[in-house]
Order: C-alpha cells, then sequence, then structure tokens
C-alpha cells in the first residue's frame, strides 16, 4: 500500500462514503486511491462548494466529511469552505495536494505555505511527509475533527509522498475520552442558583444539537419551568410547539424575544457558543449568567458567570434533572406574552396575500408544505433574520443556519451535501439571489447527481441585508442593487426543472408541487422586504 491507500483505508474505516473536490495534477496519485476503494468521490465546480458539501455530510452523518483539492489556487478556492466548517462546528477532513517536497520554497510553481494559510481556520494544520506516519496523521485528524467542538483538520499530501510505499503500520490510536460529569458539588451550586431567580430564562445554543441532548434539554425546562429562547443555530433544540419555547434570538435591532432577555434576572446558557450571537447583542444589562457546556466560559463583561458546569450535556442535565425540586414556578407572564406575540405574528402571515410576498409568508407556506422531518438550509442575506427567527423546527437537525462565519453562497452546495445522506427526506436551500449566484454553479452537481433538491430563490435584486443595515445607521442605501438573469432560463439552462411564483396563491401548491418531482427544483420566489424608513 502506497500512502494514498493508508489515507483512504482510514477514512473507509471511519465509515465515509463520500469525497467531495476538484482533481489537479498534484492529487493524481490520491485519486487513484480513491478509485481502488468503496469511496466515492463527487467532482465539485469550485473547491469551496466541495468544502461546504462535505462539511454537511459530516454535520448529519455522525463521521467526517472530507474535500479534496491540488496546490496553489485550488487550496486557496478551499479556504473559506474550510473555514466555514471549523465555524459553525462541522467535523471536516480538508486533504490539498502539494509540491514534490524537494521544490516546497517560496519560488516554486504554485507553491503556497498552506499549513500555515490554514492553521488559523482549523483545529489543526499539518504535512504528510513521511510514509509510515501517515495512518496516525489521519487517525488523529478524524478524532480532532469529531471531537467537541468539531471543525475542520487539514492535511497536506506533497505529490511524491502520495505514491511512497508504507512498509510499516502503526497501532490504532485510542479513542479519545472526554470529560463526561461534572462534580455533585458543581451541579448542586447549579441547581441552588436557578432556585434563587425569580425569572430565570435558559439561551439554547448548537452544542445542545451536537451533543444530541435535545430530550435532557426539555426535561430540564421543564423541571424548573425555565422558558427557552434558542439561538439561530440552536434551532430544533426545544420543539416549536412546546409551551416553554419562547421563540428565536438573532434579529437586528430590538426585536420582542430580546425584550425577554433583558426581563429574566438570570439567563442560563446551555450549549451556546459565543459565536452563534455575541452576549452584547443580548445581555446589556450584563445578567448573571450560569453556563453549562462542554467548555469553559467566555470571558465578556457582557457575560458575568455566576456558575459553570462543564462536561457532556447530556449527562449533566440528566442529573440535574434528577435532583431539581420539583416545586414548580409559575411561568412570569412577559414570557408568555413574548411567546404569544410572536405565534399570533406567524399565524397572521397565512393570510397576507400582497405580491412581491412577504418573508413571513414564503415561511407560513414553506413550513406548512413539509414535513417535520424535511429539512431547511438557509443562506445567508437578509431572509436568514426572518428564518431564524419565525421558522417552526419540530426536530433536531432538520433547520440549518450558518451563524458562525455567516459565508454567503452556502446553502446549495450544502443541500447537496444533506441530500446525499438524507435521499428519502426533502431538502430545501433557501436562498437570496445574492448568495445564490455565489455557487450558482453547482445546479450541475444537482442535477448530474439526480438529487431532488429544492432552491428557493428570494428575489429582490440586491443585497437586502446590507441595505436594511445602511437604512438603519444612515438613513439611505447605495451599492446594493444587482440585475438577476431569468431565474427559470437560467434553471432550464443546467437541466433544472423550475418554477415561478406569480401571485401569493401559487405558493403552497408550487412547494408541494416541487417535493413531488424528486428531482431538482428552483422555485423563483420574489420577495418584499420592510425596511424602516424605506419609501
Amino acid at each position: 500500500m502506497n500512502v494514498s491507500d493508508v489515507i483512504i483505508s482510514q477514512l473507509e474505516k471511519e465509515g465515509v462514503r463520500w469525497i467531495f473536490g476538484v482533481p489537479g495534477e498534484e492529487n493524481i496519485d490520491f485519486l487513484e486511491a480513491v478509485e481502488r476503494s468503496s469511496i466515492e468521490f463527487i467532482v465539485a465546480k469550485h473547491e469551496q462548494t466541495a468544502a461546504m458539501m462535505a462539511g454537511m455530510v459530516g454535520k448529519l452523518s455522525g463521521t467526517v466529511g472530507v474535500c479534496l483539492s491540488t496546490l496553489g489556487p485550488g487550496a486557496t478556492n478551499m479556504l473559506t469552505g474550510v473555514a466555514n466548517a471549523t465555524a459553525d462546528a462541522f467535523p471536516l477532513i480538508a486533504i490539498s495536494g502539494q509540491t514534490h517536497t524537494n521544490k516546497m520554497h517560496q519560488e516554486a510553481h504554485q507553491y503556497i505555505d498552506l499549513v500555515s494559510l490554514f492553521k488559523p481556520v482549523t483545529k489543526k494544520s499539518e504535512t504528510i511527509r513521511e510514509p509510515e506516519t501517515a495512518q496516525e496523521i489521519v487517525q488523529s485528524a478524524i478524532q480532532t475533527a469529531k471531537a467537541e467542538k468539531p471543525g475542520a483538520v487539514f492535511l497536506e499530501l506533497p505529490e511524491n509522498v502520495a505514491e511512497l510505499e508504507v512498509t510499516r503500520m502503526a497501532e490504532d490510536r485510542p479513542p479519545i475520552q472526554a470529560t463526561v460529569q461534572a462534580d455533585d458539588h458543581t451541579i448542586q451550586s447549579v441547581v441552588e442558583q436557578i432556585n434563587k431567580a425569580e425569572r430565570p430564562l435558559v439561551l439554547v445554543g448548537n452544542g445542545v444539537i451536537r451533543d444530541h441532548a435535545h430530550q435532557e434539554m426539555i426535561t430540564f425546562a421543564e423541571a424548573f419551568q425555565a422558558p427557552v429562547v434558542e439561538t439561530f443555530m440552536g434551532k430544533g433544540a426545544v420543539q416549536w410547539s412546546h409551551p416553554l419555547h419562547v421563540m428565536s434570538v438573532g434579529m437586528k435591532g430590538e426585536d420582542i424575544v430580546d425584550q425577554a432577555l433583558l426581563h429574566a434576572d438570570l439567563i442560563v446558557t446551555v450549549g451556546y457558543d459565543y459565536i452563534e450571537y455575541p452576549p452584547a447583542k443580548w445581555n446589556k444589562k450584563a445578567t448573571p449568567i450560569v453556563h453549562i457546556h462542554h467548555d469553559s466560559p467566555a470571558i465578556d463583561k457582557h457575560y458575568p458567570v455566576v456558575a459553570t458546569i462543564m462536561g457532556s450535556l447530556k449527562q449533566n442535565l440528566k442529573r440535574i434533572g434528577l435532583i431539581t425540586d420539583q416545586n414548580k414556578k409559575n411561568i412570569d407572564e412577559t414570557f408568555k406574552q413574548t411567546r404569544q406575540a410572536i405565534r399570533s405574528e406567524w399565524e397572521q402571515a397565512q393570510h397576507n396575500q400582497s405580491y412581491p410576498l412577504t418573508p413571513s409568508k414564503i415561511l407560513y407556506e414553506l413550513r406548512d408544505a413539509l414535513p417535520e422531518d424535511g429539512i431547511v438550509i438557509s443562506d445567508v442575506g437578509a431572509h436568514k433574520l426572518w428564518l431564524g427567527r419565525m421558522f417552526p423546527v419540530h426536530q433536531p437537525h432538520t433547520c440549518f443556519i450558518s451563524n458562525g462565519l455567516a459565508t454567503m453562497g452556502t446553502a446549495l452546495p450544502q443541500a447537496i451535501g444533506a441530500q446525499l445522506v438524507h435521499p428519502s427526506r426533502p431538502i430545501v436551500a433557501v436562498c437570496g439571489d445574492g448568495g445564490f449566484q455565489m455557487n450558482v454553479q453547482e445546479l450541475e452537481t444537482a442535477v448530474r447527481l439526480q438529487l431532488p433538491i429544492i432552491i428557493m430563490v428570494w428575489r429582490d435584486g440586491g443585497y437586502g441585508l446590507i441595505e436594511w443595515e445602511q437604512y438603519t445607521k444612515h438613513h439611505h442605501a447605495h451599492h446594493i442593487s444587482f440585475q438577476n438573469p431569468d431565474l427559470i432560463d437560467l434553471a432550464h439552462a443546467y437541466g433544472l426543472e423550475a418554477l415561478r411564483i406569480d401571485k401569493a396563491l401559487d405558493l403552497k401548491p408550487m412547494l408541494l408541487q416541487a417535493i413531488k418531482m424528486k428531482k431538482p427544483v428552483l422555485i423563483d420566489c420574489p420577495v418584499q422586504y420592510q425596511i424602516e424608513g424605506k419609501e
């Protein structure tokens, strides 16, 4: 076996089914090893989107996603997708070919110090130089990528090393033993802090979903009768219909959910990552914090921690529930009113027949058309804020909103990855017309693989989120408009089915039609955002 074969064999052992990438001269030997294996290589149209597809596969499959590029510009193209995986906690192995080891200097053709380039956006970045180290490096990379907090690992593979024979195989690395439970004293002190509070509120983050601790989270909230607010990346940790669910936080400006956070006298963060939504946005009064997560809390004046539990969320939440006094408090009226206000706004959306469509109307009909296990993946733009704030989610791992790096152009490639993992479930990429066209080329990949993804393009002819920000700060907007191609013609050119919404009554029937088609479909969906101060 050569080095490439060893790498592939370790990925097979891990359960990897796909590698996404773009072939290049320096990864030819690696591709030969893929061809000899059970792993399918999926050709992407760009290295950035290959990383985005792979990241979503890692998120949904329980193993790592894997992407491949060649050296130089291939690797720099891949960089943004890799950074996105780390910021959004997707387990990913990114592999790049590299020039011959004796040419790895500044003046060599297409040479860049890739290990240094990828180091700031990965959990680990290293070169495979010696054949005998390949097995251990790949095993370590897999463990590192999957360990809490998940993220990307970068491996550089020089072209001459890729073809070298491996004469000695190492022993398998033992699994990483994570901290599982906090001690009894720590658990008891947190329970006492929460019991002392008159208006405790729980802020749930992405860590609860990563740890598959949603049921324990619900039991925990019920034990204290503490209302629950989710971050955008925490959506699905508590089902929307639960009476303690007080919607999501993350909207621009002063939203009603922010008022609920201001009303709390103790905020219990569970699985919350600082990158999801900075405390300065949601804790302006510096309300005391109880921090429950795998790792230590961030140091921030808006995050004043009075008690901490570190370790497995699933185990620690379960233990708290077992010792909690079940003398339940009444839910504060302010929290009830917050929940009811947003639910009333949601119910009213169904009756809105204006055109172009309102964001809430689109989301209402989308939720009504999709089964509870249907997966919605949001791109980044103004639509993301509406989806994050209002879209009801009934199950974990069914709504993905990039709020870490918040990269435009993610939804289409991530939908491709999601559909591969869940071939029988409807997958919808919700895109603005700006983000959609940043990676529009992957329509060809969806058609080639015959993946029945639905791409909803919210068309307003501009960068709506930036327009919103400009009006908020300067009371006017500029440099945000652009021309769209005819999206129906564009979709047909790539071989997709395409539907255009011409009136509000068309929306739900066309969504149901798209789901039934069982093939890639683009829906052109004109939208009108209401921006304060804009005539």
